[in-house]
């Protein structure tokens, strides 16, 4: 016999009823449910406890653990909780504020490798994200073409921060100047690699590989997220 089933056997033969057929009776519930609780062959829980506690006038608590008093059912709604400390929060004046807006540069139609012309036109403007909302220098670019489908899908903006600095697998705008006089193109692709003589970048749809000279690059920065602006 469990410790809580002998607890349960105690309190019923302390309530005066001599068998558990007659604690069932009592109970309204049928006695072989109840001769399981007792004798260990079901656990009861919770609430069990709490029909057995009224019944037997005995603390539903100490039934189910053995801790604290014996006492009874009376008593325990007598029983003052502890006073809980005030909360310590504190309702500050609401904030107010439009936040960042930031330019989205673009075209409407991009070239072969869905590159377009970073003349400095903006399209229109947008709220910052609040991972670029700090950033000073923060832009965004409209993606042209499919070229890199289906990580970027056309339309979309892509949100740059020109300050963090390019690791191998980022996502990166780069700006090339193909001509010494030539307009700068802009690429949205994946970053391989940049060295002292080439810039690579990866191109998905269709997959191939793009190569710069690195004299023509003008900068590469980092895409820190995309969506629907």
């Amino acid at each position: 016999m469990s410790d809580r089933a002998e607890r349960l056997r105690q309190a019923r033969i302390n309530a005066g009823y001599r068998f558990a057929s007659d604690a069932a009776n009592a109970l309204g519930i049928v006695a072989s449910t109840y001769r399981a609780h007792e004798n260990g062959q079901n656990e009861y829980e919770i609430d069990e406890a709490g029909i057995y506690g009224r019944k037997f006038n005995v603390d539903p608590y100490w039934l189910l653990t053995g801790e604290g008093r014996q006492t009874p059912v009376d008593d325990v709604a007598n029983r003052k909780i502890p006073e809980a400390d005030p909360p310590n929060a504190e309702i500050r004046n609401k904030v107010i504020g439009q936040g960042k807006k930031i330019p989205v540069f673009g075209q409407a139609v991009g070239g072969v490798d869905g590159e377009f012309l970073m003349n400095g036109n903006v399209l229109y403007e947008v709220m910052a994200p609040p991972i670029l909302s700090d950033i000073s220098g923060a832009y965004a670019v409209s993606v042209s073409g499919d070229s890199m489908s289906p990580r970027y899908e056309d339309g979309e903006v892509c949100f740059v921060d020109p300050r963090r600095t390019v690791r191998r697998g980022d996502y990166v705008i780069a700006q090339i100047r193909l001509e010494e006089e030539g307009p700068l193109l802009a690429y949205v692709k994946k970053f391989v690699r940049h060295n002292t003589s080439e810039l690579v970048l990866e191109q998905f749809n269709p997959p191939k590989e793009l190569r710069f000279d690195a004299q023509t690059v003008h900068s590469v920065h980092y895409i820190a997220l995309a969506g629907n602006a």
